[in-house]
């Protein structure tokens, strides 16, 4: 009997034991489901938040938190730096990612879905991007088309009196910074590479540099050197100064467009173009004054020149901007190397203060401002209180994107 108590009691430990194991591996086994990385943290920050883009927008044509597939200047955005890390990596799954993009909305005619050549809009052009990169890959005759019909709208695109292109044709009279770098990248492009005329050529390289020269000329605050969000040569917007036609206050991400659309409009603009010299003087003149307002933490904030008052905010995408511009300025030599110096101050403080990592290996891009405009209906005002109370958001591509390209730059 003392034998069979014996047994129990041992069997009973063994049983014991037998679970506790069997329970411990279950947990250990839950533990390393959890921490499987989809994005691995050995990469450099550019593969891997272009990973965390495609893992959070699976197909390309839905990037911007849409519902429905659509031809916008975002998606061509996250998909030129797509491009720049598929070059750097030979990782096929960017290429496939930006082909499939424009397989799904440039049908066989070289029609492109939702796009309306009558609208007018310079943020359509924007796409155009990865148009002359995959034409160059594929020579798919669809493509070359679909490019056709982008720069017709550049040709009949409505103008002020002194040439500037209006942003919309819903927003006559307005040159707005974002359009510089939504058309001038592609224009000044396809311009070098499928206009055969030169007399042609010349007359859109010289268009190109006009749309900087008046940009200069209309929204540069000669006090501050920062350039105003928005001017309406009719000045009859309510957002509209009645005497200058600008509106109000100077938008990070504003000032960002434009900083990218001159260091990547130069890659294109003949070194002996005169215009050339020009630009590289207002990118200087730029980057003095961006420098100015830069906060110490490195970040810039949302209203540009307005600190700390109440409501502001530190933001990524206009910081992701700048950093992008300031290094590839640097390394093409059109700006002084103490520009790399504030470049890598703000991109230390967005992996610091603004980026965050899950515990799969996606990388969040947080404090983005998601969108900011003026005029339109409901009505923007362009005031100090419109801007800081836009919708703040995580991984909006018009801060993933600059993040890449920013990274790449600066090889983190």
């Amino acid at each position: 009997m003392k034998n069979t108590t014996k047994f129990m009691a041992l069997f009973a430990i063994a049983l014991g034991l037998s679970t506790t194991a069997c329970k411990n591996a279950k947990e250990n086994s839950k533990e390393t489901a959890v921490v499987e990385k989809i994005v691995p943290e050995n990469l450099k920050w550019s593969e891997r938040m272009m990973l965390s883009e495609i893992e959070r927008f699976p197909e390309a044509s839905k990037l911007d938190f849409v519902d429905k597939p659509r031809w916008s200047y975002t998606n061509g955005l996250v998909l030129s730096a797509a491009i720049k890390v598929y070059e750097q990596t030979n990782n096929e799954k960017f290429y496939d990612y930006t082909y499939a993009y424009a397989n799904e909305l440039v049908d066989s005619t070289g029609s492109i879905k939702t796009y309306k050549l009558s609208d007018q809009n310079l943020d359509m052009i924007k796409s155009g991007d990865v148009l002359l990169y995959l034409y160059s890959k594929t020579k798919e005759e669809r493509f070359l088309k679909a490019m056709e019909i982008l720069n017709s709208q550049m040709e009949s695109q409505p103008k002020t009196s002194d040439g500037g292109y209006w942003h919309k044709k819903r927003y006559p009279y307005q040159m707005w910074l974002d359009g510089l770098y939504m058309a001038e990248p592609f224009h000044i492009r396809y311009a070098q590479e499928f206009i055969k005329d030169e007399a042609k050529k010349q007359k859109i390289y010289d268009d190109v540099v006009l749309q900087f020269d008046l940009i200069q000329k209309h929204s540069r605050d000669e006090k501050s050197g920062l350039l105003y969000h928005g001017w309406d040569e009719s000045k009859e917007q309510k957002w509209a100064n009645k005497e200058t036609g600008n509106s109000q206050h100077f938008w990070s991400r504003g000032m960002g467009w434009y900083g990218m659309a001159m260091v990547d409009v130069l890659d294109f603009l003949p070194e002996n173009h005169p215009g050339h010299e020009r630009i590289i003087t207002y990118l200087n003149q730029f980057a003095e004054a961006i420098t100015k307002v830069q906060d110490k933490s490195g970040l810039w904030w949302q209203v540009l020149d307005q600190g700390d008052r109440e409501g502001n905010y530190l933001e990524a995408t206009g910081t992701s901007m700048f950093t992008y511009a300031f290094a590839k300025g640097v390394r093409k030599g059109y700006l002084d190397k103490k520009y790399l110096e504030v470049a890598n101050k703000a991109y230390d403080a967005l992996i610091k203060d603004l980026v965050s990592v899950e515990e799969n290996g996606i990388v969040n891009l947080n404090k983005c401002c998601a969108v900011a405009g003026l005029g339109g209906n409901p009505y923007r005002d362009g005031s100090y209180e419109y801007y800081i109370n836009e919708t703040i958001r995580s991984n909006d591509p018009k801060g993933t994107g600059p993040f890449i390209m920013a990274s790449l730059e600066l090889n983190k």
